[in-house]
């Protein structure tokens, strides 16, 4: 399987949420191998999506001669997109919502009515890509926190969608949170085997995985108390 991980983290490797995707691939991994390619795209060049459709009207031309058309290619040719990203103001970091956007190539000017809603008419054939979102935020749970954000991704993506989500995910960078992050990371490993061997995750893991790593109330003491880790 080709895995394309689209890292928005400004932090690149040392993104809090890579410690995740990186133990759900390795789960994969052990199921089967698979090729892995993970760009940073706060590292490449990407300009703003004007909005003119000239890419819908035109074959998927866009008027922008930057990074995107390599992106899109490589898209293209992957079987599995892992979207991994911090919570930035209930949303995606910038630099991937730019990337987001210039994926207009990908579909026509054309609509066609989907159960009670309307879809772009797709000018190229990515039916079979699967798309992955794990998103961590520095709250200590996730209520009413990562809402917007997979209510986003679910209807950019509404085939074939996996959401994780972690608080409290600032721990995977302390040293001294080993002791609560170790067991978490083996419990996404998990999730990354199952996946690979099922194409899903079993909703009891999933519950367990999404939920915070320390009691709420002690979490936010330490963060307000301006301490790194536990």
């Amino acid at each position: 399987m080709k895995i394309l991980i689209l890292n928005g983290s400004p932090k690149r490797d040392a993104s809090d949420t890579m410690h995740l995707t990186r133990a759900f691939t390795d789960g994969m991994n052990e199921v089967q191998k698979n090729e892995i390619h993970t760009v940073h795209v706060i590292d490449r060049h990407i300009e703003y999506c004007t909005g003119c459709f000239s890419c819908m009207r035109n074959g998927g031309e866009c008027i922008h001669q930057d990074d995107m058309r390599e992106l899109l290619e490589e898209i293209l040719r992957s079987d599995l997109l892992i979207f991994s990203f911090p919570l930035y103001c209930y949303g995606m970091p910038a630099p991937l919502k730019v990337l987001i956007d210039r994926t207009l190539p990908l579909s026509s000017m054309s609509m066609k009515k989907v159960g009670d809603h309307y879809e772009h008419i797709g000018q190229t054939d990515f039916s079979h890509l699967k798309y992955l979102m794990i998103c961590g935020c520095g709250f200590p749970n996730s209520k009413q926190n990562f809402e917007p954000a997979v209510a986003q991704f679910k209807l950019m993506f509404r085939d074939n969608h996996t959401v994780i989500t972690v608080p409290e995910s600032p721990m995977f960078n302390a040293p001294e949170a080993v002791e609560v992050t170790v067991p978490r990371l083996s419990l996404v490993k998990e999730a990354g085997r199952q996946y690979a061997k099922y194409g899903m995750i079993e909703a009891a893991l999933m519950e367990q995985i999404t939920s915070p790593m320390i009691p709420e109330e002690i979490y936010a003491q330490i963060v307000n108390g301006g301490q790194s880790a536990l």
